[in-house]
């Protein structure tokens, strides 16, 4: 009995050894298995906004570089990447990057490629109406994956669709125009237009708010003409219009590359452009078109997209030196830049709630407001209503020439706080907006008669007269 008592004590040690070391190796092998967040971030690299997408990794790889200590590889050239990103103790690596062309197909194809090939958790996107239209879609089949809406500015992903899952942290395409059609009622005195908008769900949604918007105050549509996404020869459409002396003025919703060749046509059919007889939503002033359109355009207005150029608040300023800092090449007004730049600063607060756990505690941790640069009412706050989709501040603009003789967009007027619903006048049981929604009704919406005059790069008490 003596001896076996002796030999446990001299085994003792050694299991307790045996069991430390196990737990020492378990814990490192642990360790060293520690989960990685996995994102993706989708863009356009081809057809009508290729060449957005390097405005969108960029905005995007701002915020991760400047709020979780991403290192970017090329500051000329964000599509070179970045490593290093880290929020907290968490591990964040950019899996890949979606090649939209701004159809559903390559949509479908890409989202898959991300989702299930690279096993992405998030994704950062999309870039285009329809496109955002099919991610909410498959988001809600995929309740376990989060998405934030790049910029894509269709209405249906978060009013009618609005998966739980899918946020979106800039304001959608009719939001943007709150105030234009005001301001051509008023400061123009047109009181009968035309609209020309693409064929697809951004160019419904955008020509919703303009429609909507001009309506509200009084104004009349006479004509809606719709050429396709990514049409060339736009002859046969300006002739649909009806020309200068139908209406008062043209509203003008077509973009990409076919801003400049549709402003041609009409040139070509009817002669010279009048700026006080257009008005384009903001691809009058943005992705080149502000040396291609402004030129011929000075002193048009011009529908905005929730960024403010030229606005002299401390929190823009702030936005703009972030830029700066880490892509000093990309306009930091663009609104490309500006709501990538968003969605990725958001997911990084998300993920520092969650303590970067993905799936539905990431969703539960997303951030119900944003300090968003280029917002002002809200104490700098963007707020998400109870579909995920963002109330923000509007800017319209309008075309002006600049003292080194370029021409661009200066902030004209600001409508605080618009929301999804532009009053009351879209719900979720409504359709989207499509060739006859909505209707041309006049109706008060919460701003009218209270857009505010922003002059020189200030927000003033005046009202638009």
């Amino acid at each position: 009995m003596r001896s076996i008592s002796r030999h446990w004590k001299l085994l003792l040690p050694l299991g307790v050894l045996v069991v430390l070391a196990s737990v020492v190796v378990s814990t490192s092998f642990a360790a060293s298995k520690a989960k990685v967040v996995k994102i993706a971030i989708m863009t356009d690299c081809k057809g009508a906004f290729g060449f957005a997408n390097e405005l969108d990794i960029g905005g995007a790889q701002a915020a991760l570089a400047n709020y979780a200590n991403g290192k970017v590889k090329d500051p000329k050239k964000p599509s070179a990447g970045m490593t290093g990103i880290k929020v907290g103790t968490t591990s964040v690596q950019i899996v890949g990057y979606g090649c939209g062309d701004d159809t559903v197909p390559t949509a479908v194809k890409e989202t898959r490629r991300l989702m299930e090939q690279l096993g992405a958790d998030v994704m950062v996107g999309p870039l285009s109406g329809d496109e955002a239209v099919y991610v909410a879609r498959y988001a809600k089949a995929h309740p376990k994956k989060t998405f934030i809406i790049g910029t894509a500015g269709s209405q249906d992903p978060t009013l009618q669709i609005a998966p739980k899952n899918l946020f979106r942290y800039h304001a959608d395409g009719a939001q943007w125009n709150a105030g234009i059609g005001e301001l051509a009622y008023k400061k123009l005195g047109w009181r009968k237009a035309a609209i020309m908008m693409d064929d697809y769900s951004f160019g419904w949604t955008s020509g919703a708010g303009i429609i909507a918007d001009f309506c509200a105050v009084g104004g009349k549509i006479t004509k809606r003409v719709f050429p396709p996404l990514n049409t060339t020869d736009y002859s046969s459409y300006v002739q649909q219009l009806g020309g200068p002396s139908a209406v008062d003025g043209t509203f003008w919703v077509v973009g990409g590359t076919g801003t400049s060749a549709a402003l041609t046509a009409y040139e070509q059919a009817y002669g010279a452009l009048d700026p006080t007889k257009h008005i384009g939503n903001l691809f009058f002033a943005f992705l080149g078109a502000d040396k291609v359109v402004a030129p011929k355009m000075v002193g048009s207005y011009v529908g905005g997209s929730g960024t403010g150029p030229g606005l002299k608040s401390p929190q823009a300023k702030r936005y703009e030196a972030v830029m700066k800092r880490w892509y000093p090449g990309l306009p930091a007004a663009d609104l490309f830049v500006y709501n990538y730049y968003n969605a990725a600063w958001a997911l990084v607060q998300g993920l520092t709630v969650s303590k970067g756990a993905t799936g539905a505690a990431l969703q539960a941790a997303m951030p119900k407001t944003l300090r968003s640069g280029y917002q002002v009412s809200n104490g700098g706050k963007v707020k998400l209503d109870s579909r995920r989709q963002a109330i923000g501040d509007q800017f319209q603009l309008q075309l002006v020439k600049n003292a080194d003789g370029s021409v661009g967009p200066q902030v004209v007027a600001y409508v605080p706080g618009v929301d999804q619903t532009f009053g009351g006048l879209f719900k979720p049981t409504s359709p989207p907006p499509g060739r006859a929604q909505p209707a041309c009704k006049k109706l008060k919406t919460p701003w009218q008669g209270k857009v505010k005059v922003v002059k020189n790069g200030v927000i003033t008490s005046s009202v638009i007269k």
